[in-house]
This record gives structure tokens, sequence and C-alpha cells, in this order.
């Protein structure tokens, strides 16, 4: 099969970028999935803002300004954008969905025209996106996936000769840090001062609570990071549709303690892979409990060392080429 990606993002991204800090949680899916889709004997092509024409492990890596409507593809696939199919031909088109729009604001957002012309499937990553998104923007078709994460996770050794006594956020700072930041210094350092919480850096950083940045850079050093953590906090956003932070953290066996808002309570087993609280109070018990008591830390990291590598992006790639 003929198949094709149109990404409109300004990062001038290619497969060569993958562990950029950069790159997100869309970009970071159109680099693995074209992969695999390529390795299963399909011709791919990327076309992106990337500045130049390029082949990485069997993908065309195109400038979306030189897109070519002469050239039929049998799937397309946008992301976000909807408008993006203008560029090219296709005989199916596929739109890849990573926020919750309401009505008001997809027609705002010049979508609605493009929709009903192309009349797209659209992917969905799990009950709290399927329920939120508008039934009228899935009148034609959906498609269930759940993302995967990179190689570098399921790659790496984990053990606990590195972990420290210390958590960490790795999601955007827009996603709640705020939250996760009050909680720490109010029901959480004044109980257990010894411990030391690691967040994706911005201005509420305040080392006098034993808060610091993680290292910035690249996903190589993120990992480092990871692996020294005992814990991931991560209350959850309402926009979260997935949580890719979540599952990386689950590859790297660290338990995850969420408030469980937009889909963490899908990425969490409570109990099981970590602990999804009711509120404020019930994060703050949880977080002191792992750090206060090894047993439970234990039995939770032992759980998700046999969960480990049961999601990788060819399983994904394999799901996708089913529902198409």
């Amino acid at each position: 099969m003929k198949i094709c990606f149109l990404d409109n993002s300004p990062i001038p991204y290619t497969a060569n970028d993958l562990n950029s800090k950069d790159i997100r949680g869309g970009e970071n899916v159109i680099i693995h999935i074209s992969k695999e889709l390529a390795k299963l004997n399909n011709y791919v092509e990327v076309f992106n803002n990337n500045s130049a024409n390029q082949i990485f492990d069997n993908v065309k890596w195109t400038n979306i300004n030189n897109t070519n409507k002469e050239n039929v593809f049998d799937y397309a696939f946008t992301n976000n954008d909807i408008r993006l199919f203008n560029k090219i031909s296709a005989k199916n088109y596929i739109a890849f969905s990573h926020s919750i729009q309401s009505i008001e604001k997809f027609i705002r957002k010049g979508q609605l025209l493009s929709f009903l012309k192309y009349k797209p499937k659209v992917i969905l990553l799990g009950k709290y996106h399927d329920n939120n998104r508008n039934f009228l923007l899935k009148i034609f078709g959906k498609i269930n996936l759940q993302w995967a994460v990179d190689p570098l996770f399921l790659e790496t050794e984990v053990n606990e000769s590195n972990i420290e006594n210390r958590a960490i956020f790795t999601s955007r700072r827009d996603r709640n840090l705020d939250i996760l930041i009050d909680i720490w210094k109010k029901k959480i350092f004044p109980k257990n001062k010894s411990i030391k919480l690691f967040a994706t850096p911005s201005e509420l950083i305040d080392n006098k609570f034993n808060i610091y940045s993680r290292d910035f850079e690249d996903k190589t050093l993120m990992v480092k990071d990871m692996l020294k953590s005992k814990v991931l906090l991560v209350p959850g956003h309402k926009g979260e549709l997935f949580c890719i932070a979540a599952e990386e953290a689950r590859e790297l066996c660290i338990p995850i303690i969420t408030l469980g808002i937009g889909s963490l309570s899908e990425r969490v087993e409570h109990g099981v892979t970590g602990f999804i609280a009711k509120n404020n109070d019930e994060f703050a018990d949880f977080t002191l409990n792992i750090f206060n008591n090894y047993d439970l830390w234990k039995k939770l990291r032992n759980n998700l060392l046999k969960l480990r590598g049961s999601k990788k992006w060819q399983n994904v790639a394999s799901n996708l080429l089913k529902q198409l």
C-alpha cells in the first residue's frame, strides 16, 4: 500500500530527531508508526516542515510544500489538521486526534468543510478520549489504538542500584504541575523532608522544598533521571488523552501516583502499577507510603516488571492495519 502522513507542526523534524526534547507526542507517533508500516512492505511518505527531502528506515520525508496531487495514496493520515488533505490525493482518509474539541471549536478552527469533504475516520486513544469526543466528529468511523514508547525505554536495563529517595514529574509544565507542587509543599514535604522532587523546568521550582529541575536536554538524560526515581507523580490533565509520560514510566518499572484526571485513570491499575488518588490528601498519603514502605514499593515494581515489553510500536502498526 501507499501511505502518507501530513503534519504542519512548526517543528522541522525527521526520524533523526527522535530523542530531541522538542519532539512531542504527535511527532513521536508519526516517527514510529511510519517506520513500522514501512517495515511491513508499505510505501510510506511523511510530509512535514523538514527542510530537505530525506529517507530514514525506508520512509521518505518530504517538505509539505512539495506535495503532488497526481500521486494517489491508498491511505492518508493527518496530524490534527484535516485541511491538510487538500494537499494530496488519496482513496481513504484518517485523522489523528490529539485533543478534545467541541463542535464550536472544530468549526472555528476551519475543520468542518474538510471533514465533510474527506469523511475521515478518527483515531481515538481510549475510553476517556472516546467519551469526550463529540459523536458527530466520529460519524465517519473510528479506530481505537494504544500508543507504545520509544525503544530507548524498552531496551534500557532497569535495576535498583541507581534508585534514590526521589520522585519525578516528566509531563509538560502545563499538565497541572502547579497542582503537584502545591500538594508537595503543603502535604508531602512537611512530613518527610528527606525526599526530593525533580520536575520539568518552570518558575515553580523551589529548592527550599526539595524541588529541583530535572535534566531537560534529550530523552537519554531524561531516562537517566527516571532510573534514579522511586515514583512518578503525575496528577493528570483534562487535555491528556493518553499520557506518554505515564507509559514511559511503566516501561521503566516506576510506580505511578495520579489523581486520575483525563486519561490517567486508564494508564494506572490501582494497587497494581500505582495508585489513583481520589483527592489531594490521598495523593500525598500514597506518595509518603511509597517512600516509607519498601515492601509496598517492591510489590508494585515487581508487577511492573512482569508487564514490561508488552506494548511495542510494531504491535500498534499491526493493530492499525487491521482496522483500516
